[in-house]
């Protein structure tokens, strides 16, 4: 009973959409009807402005760290999966979130957030974290595109996830983070291929 709790806790934490919210409240505008029409910080920072896009992305990206470490509060002996749900859950409510008709974001900033929790919990895993962090700074400074990077972020966190001991667990997760990233990019990378990608 208190492991489906968490699981649920941790799904609709992640579906709470904040930048909707910010939008919303800071404009009164619906964020899903200007710029790329994307409920993340990026389409916030541009649409709504630096300081909000940066609040969404601190927001979204907790909600992610919150649900893993919750559950390792409350079940400090669960199997490695049970933690791995948990951080897989709130990436579900961010981008298919119930409040917005099960439609959100492209949850990058709150995979970020999940990873980092799980980084609790399996501490190789920062060493991944870090590399992947490194990759995103060095490929946005030189080409502009956020969607790029954390593409390129994603597939370095899974190939060093596969390099260092980590739990089964957590190398089938990686693969399935950079291939639901893959997926939910699909219309940024056709834009990259066709040079119509806005560039940060």
């Amino acid at each position: 009973m208190v492991t489906l709790s968490l699981l649920i806790i941790s799904y609709f934490l992640g579906s709470i959409p904040f930048g909707f919210l910010v939008a919303k409240g800071v404009k009164k505008i619906d964020i899903r009807k200007v710029g790329s029409g994307n409920i993340g910080a990026t389409n916030v920072f541009r649409v709504v402005g630096k300081k909000w896009g940066i609040l969404v992305f601190i927001l979204d990206f907790l909600k992610g760290i919150f649900a893993p470490i919750l559950t390792r509060g409350f079940l400090p002996s669960a199997e490695n999966y049970i933690y791995i749900v948990s951080a897989v859950l709130p990436i579900c409510g961010h981008n298919w979130t119930p409040f917005l008709k099960f439609k959100g974001g492209k949850g990058v900033a709150t995979s970020l957030g999940a990873i980092a929790g799980l980084g609790f919990i399996f501490p190789k895993l920062w060493v991944c974290i870090v590399l992947a962090l490194c990759g995103w700074i060095a490929v946005f400074s030189i080409f502009k595109y956020v969607s790029l990077a954390s593409i390129v972020a994603t597939a370095i966190f899974f190939v060093f996830s596969l390099i260092f001991s980590l739990p089964v667990e957590v190398k089938v997760l990686s693969f399935f983070l950079f291939l639901f990233i893959l997926i939910r990019h699909k219309t940024n990378i056709k834009k990259l291929l066709s040079k119509k990608e806005h560039r940060f």
